[in-house]
């Protein structure tokens, strides 16, 4: 490999006490072949290696996917290298497995390809927090088209001077979408809500007051 023009030589520099060193490479490579040059020639663990080149993590499969990713390099290129330490033993963290899997958020496998690409765009390359992505997938495609709108709107009701006007009727316009339904033949909470004002059982007024001084009951 060393006659070859097409190879080039980097520095490859690990995260510890340990001197950077250079080795030769093909120009072009593929990310996993070039984990498997990296720990050959040093006799580091190929599966816990993890690469940066101009700042960025170099990723085997292209969005999560089954394409390898080919990197070019050139000379006097540097290459930082961090073995990722094992995990600590299963007895030692089975406990809090549960725990950490219930605060972390998991797409169903029932999710559609572009839910996927948005959740590995989201998750892996903007490291969004498990709650924010949480927030995101729960809202129905009609809610964020409803969001977007909102946003478009909002500058022409500032230009028309009806700010105030738009903020307030969007607040009514919540609530109102948000009432629901009521079934058949059930009672409110509120008797003024209910025919012939009929009040759920239990509830204390001044009349319940009233009745109970009355009946000798307090």
């Amino acid at each position: 490999m060393a006659g070859d023009e097409t190879d080039v030589e980097i520095t490859v520099k690990t995260v510890g006490p340990v001197r950077p060193f250079r080795i030769r490479v093909p120009a072009e490579v593929k990310v996993g072949d070039l984990k498997r040059f990296v720990a050959a020639d040093r006799c580091l663990p190929v599966e816990r290696l993890k690469l940066v080149l101009h700042g960025k993590t170099l990723q085997e499969r292209k969005n999560g996917g089954s394409e390898d990713v080919r990197v070019r390099l050139q000379n006097g290129d540097s290459l930082m290298v961090a073995v990722i330490p094992r995990p600590p033993a299963k007895h030692l963290c089975d406990d809090y497995d549960d725990d950490d899997d219930d605060l972390k958020f998991h797409i169903p496998q029932t999710a559609t390809w572009w839910k996927r690409k948005l959740f590995y765009l989201l998750h892996e390359r903007l490291r969004l927090p498990d709650m924010v992505l949480v927030a995101i997938f729960s809202i129905s495609l009609k809610a964020w088209a409803g969001i977007v709108l909102w946003f478009l709107l909002a500058p022409v009701a500032h230009r028309w001077d009806v700010g105030p006007l738009y903020i307030l009727g969007t607040g009514f316009l919540v609530i109102l979408l948000n009432l629901g339904k009521k079934p058949h033949g059930e009672l409110s909470a509120y008797s003024i809500f209910n025919e012939d004002f009929r009040e759920l059982p239990g509830t204390l007024n001044a009349d319940r007051l009233d009745r109970d001084i009355r009946a000798g009951q307090f």
